[in-house]
């Protein structure tokens, strides 16, 4: 009688460990910068919230922003303690109360908190037994990338909650209800991978989408220093699912999430 189980990941976990270790000194080694660039983004508010320009220098800046983060791109698929949060008011607002780039920077926030609760659902089905088998590399991916999209989330909310705008405390996007819906049908470790790559692409493009449409300097080369890690997410967990990363020399903005997918509360 045959017993033809497909294997939980595609790859070793050795190599998934490994890849993890990649990961995260990724994350540690361009984090410290993402939080000195939004302190230049914070410091522009008064020009953000008036939609006055930030200069030929700043716009030449964000150009070589965007090339950079095109380039850096090159992991990502052709297929589909955590840092302190301020204590701003949560969201209870509409999302008009967003405009120009803060729209974006909410949009960021509510991104990385929809991967957030993505993968607490996981960790919290492994914990209940209802993926199987789960190996240990995994769940150590798991808690690294969470962790990651935790700091990503606070860094954007700091930029929110210094403009004296409320800050994103859940994923109030149209597309959530669809992704917990999913995320409540996964019987599996890849059921969980393909669910966490098609959210780990999507942020990816948003981030190439969000360096060519905000227009303060700091917000660019946020955009551009954090989108190689969700890239990087993205192309672990296609070799998770066994699907080698094509590399592309630029990542599109086809399945970007945009500004109007932010929801009213």
């Amino acid at each position: 009688m045959s017993t033809d189980k497909r294997p939980e990941m595609q790859i070793s976990e050795r190599e998934l460990t490994a890849m993890t270790r990649d990961l995260d000194e990724l994350h540690e080694s361009t984090f410290p910068g993402v939080r000195t660039l939004l302190d230049e983004f914070s410091a522009n508010l008064a020009h953000i919230t008036r939609g006055l320009p930030t200069g030929r220098r700043g716009f030449l800046l964000g150009v070589g922003g965007v090339t950079t983060l095109g380039m850096a791109a090159a992991c990502s698929s052709n297929d589909t303690s955590s840092s302190t949060t301020t204590s701003a008011p949560a969201s209870t607002t509409a999302a008009a109360t967003y405009e120009g780039d803060l729209k974006v920077v909410a949009l960021a926030a509510a991104l990385e908190n929809l991967a957030v609760t993505a993968y607490t659902g996981a960790l919290d089905a492994a914990g209940k037994g209802t993926l199987g088998t789960v190996p240990p590399a995994i769940g150590v991916f798991v808690q690294t990338a969470m962790k990651q999209h935790k700091d990503h989330s606070a860094a954007w909310n700091a930029v929110l909650s210094k403009a004296g705008k409320p800050t994103i405390s859940d994923a109030p996007l149209s597309i959530t209800a669809d992704q917990v819906k999913a995320l409540g049908a996964v019987k599996s470790v890849p059921d969980v991978a393909k669910l966490a790559l098609e959210l780990e692409n999507a942020a990816a493009q948003t981030y190439t989408f969000a360096a060519a449409n905000v227009a303060d300097t700091g917000g660019i080369m946020t955009a551009a220093t954090i989108q190689p890690v969700e890239a990087m997410h993205a192309a672990i967990l296609n070799f998770v699912l066994g699907q080698y990363p094509v590399p592309d020399a630029f990542i599109g903005i086809d399945k970007a999430v945009k500004p109007d997918a932010l929801l009213p509360k």
